[in-house]
């Protein structure tokens, strides 16, 4: 993919999205905090968004501020957000932050990367899309639906996704880093799967390299 055909891409992507299923945390960032971004993020670690989106109106309902979370032992929140992959560490991890976020932070999400990154579990993609979805500030999430399809189209060519951010915040467009995640992460659970893609049925294939694609529908 050439630089200047992102431009194409991704205007292409906004109108093939509206017939895709979004990704979880687009589908609800307009009702959720920060607060409750961040733990519906940890939650989707190694955990389909089918599964997510089960759990977390669940874990919610229990408690979505800090301080109603820290009132909760760990068996109560595991209970919440099984059956997530690695639940019983997730539980931890959520009142871990809760209390690091009531006594460091008053109780509110940070908005820059530096301090989401020192909260307990929380790694680039959780702090990136907090940033992003939570606050609206530019930042680029990626997962790996992102770091597949970015490197399938040859627009960047990088071996994991801490590297596929920083290729990508040289060179995609600071308009498209809000948005950049959720087309992509759509399109790789709709269309461009990690084993055989529906290469047939792209809307931008004409701009793929279909890098390391050896069978496709």
């Amino acid at each position: 993919m050439q630089n200047q055909d992102i431009h194409q891409v991704i205007a292409i992507l906004r109108d093939s999205a509206k017939s895709w299923t979004p990704a979880l945390v687009d589908d609800n960032s307009t009702t959720w905090s920060p607060y409750q971004i961040l733990l519906a993020t940890i939650l989707s670690l190694r955990t389909k968004d089918t599964l997510t989106a089960q759990v977390v109106p669940r874990l919610f309902a229990l408690a979505s501020t800090p301080g109603d979370m820290i009132g909760h032992p760990p068996e109560k929140i595991e209970e919440m957000i099984y059956p997530v992959g690695f639940y019983r560490n997730k539980a931890r991890s959520i009142l871990a932050i809760s209390h690091t976020l009531i006594e460091q932070y008053g109780g509110r999400v940070p908005d820059e990367l530096d301090e989401l990154l020192k909260l307990p579990g929380v790694g680039r993609k959780t702090a990136n899309l907090v940033i992003t979805a939570g606050y609206g500030k530019p930042g680029i999430c990626v997962d790996i639906h992102v770091h597949r399809i970015s490197n399938r189209w040859g627009y960047v060519a990088t071996k994991t996704p801490e590297q596929t951010e920083f290729a990508l915040r040289e060179k995609l467009p600071l308009e498209y880093w809000l948005e950049y995640n959720g087309l992509l992460v759509s399109m790789g659970q709709n269309l461009c799967t990690p084993t055989s893609p529906w290469c047939s049925k792209c809307p931008v294939i004409q701009f793929c390299e279909r890098v390391d694609v050896s069978r496709s529908r």
